[in-house]
């Protein structure tokens, strides 16, 4: 990989990691439209710890509290906190088992432009649709073990380039009646467990190879996906009550024309 390589892509998985604009989907197209190098294990290794050390810093307080909470919980002492880190678990479980049985399908079969302008495309109206048209009357403290259930069977589908993790996790949430920022929120909060065993998986599977690493790679990989995406997250959250999804629906027709009009091509 060459330097500009490293740069865009370990930012492009720093931002669309959480923004509804699906990230699996923007580290394919380069190497399927311009011809880059595949980024590698190592590189996806490096990128998922990043984010995932930038969700933790800025939820610190919510992470603190959350596992505090759920280790009372297990004593008899049940509150809002440990309700909301029992859905964060409950809504785990699906993307955790889908990932298991359907991973290798799912990277044979689903991994091309076809696939994602579709996704990209239906999943994009989709929240659209319940940006504008849900009810979003609920707040994060009163999410139900049902409705986690569900945004964790809606994050599941989610393993299928295109859809978008924080994309179909926050369409669910609203879906459900959550409001912008609580189904934000609680998308973020959701990513941590499902960002850990994915990057503990892909981290298994590099210590168990013979892959060579490039530490010069992983380390600017690491470094630069960690603050995009800690950007990312203080400005959604900062800006979604005044601009909503719409800027993010429109991105993703846009996209899923042009990769349409790509094939065709």
């Amino acid at each position: 990989m060459t330097t500009l390589e490293i740069v865009v892509l370990a930012i492009i998985q720093g931002l669309t990691e959480f923004l509804p604009i699906s990230s699996s989907a923007h580290l394919i197209l380069p190497s399927q439209l311009l011809g880059w190098t595949n980024q590698g294990l190592a590189f996806d290794v490096a990128t998922h710890v990043g984010t995932l050390f930038a969700v933790l810093l800025y939820f610190r307080q919510d992470v603190y509290q959350l596992t505090t909470a759920w280790f009372e919980s297990l004593r008899g002492k049940k509150s809002s906190n440990s309700n909301l880190a029992w859905c964060i678990i409950l809504g785990t479980i699906p993307a955790g088992l889908a990932g298991l049985l359907l991973k290798d399908y799912i990277e044979i079969y689903t991994r091309n432009i076809a696939v994602i302008a579709t996704t990209t495309i239906v999943f994009g109206l989709l929240l659209g649709w319940a940006d504008k048209y849900a009810k979003q009357t609920l707040i994060i403290e009163q999410i139900t073990f049902k409705n986690a259930l569900l945004i964790g069977l809606a994050q599941a589908m989610a393993l299928i380039p295109g859809t978008s993790r924080s994309g179909i996790t926050m369409t669910a949430g609203l879906m459900l009646g959550l409001d912008r920022q609580s189904a934000a929120r609680f998308s973020f909060l959701l990513s941590i467990p499902i960002i850990v065993l994915a990057g503990g998986y892909q981290g298994l599977k590099l210590a168990t190879g013979d892959d060579a690493v490039a530490w010069d790679a992983i380390i600017l990989g690491t470094v630069l996906s960690f603050f995009s995406a800690y950007a990312c997250i203080h400005l959604f959250l900062k800006w979604i009550e005044r601009v909503g999804m719409k800027p993010f629906v429109i991105y993703r027709l846009a996209l899923g024309v042009i990769l349409i009009g790509f094939i065709w091509l």
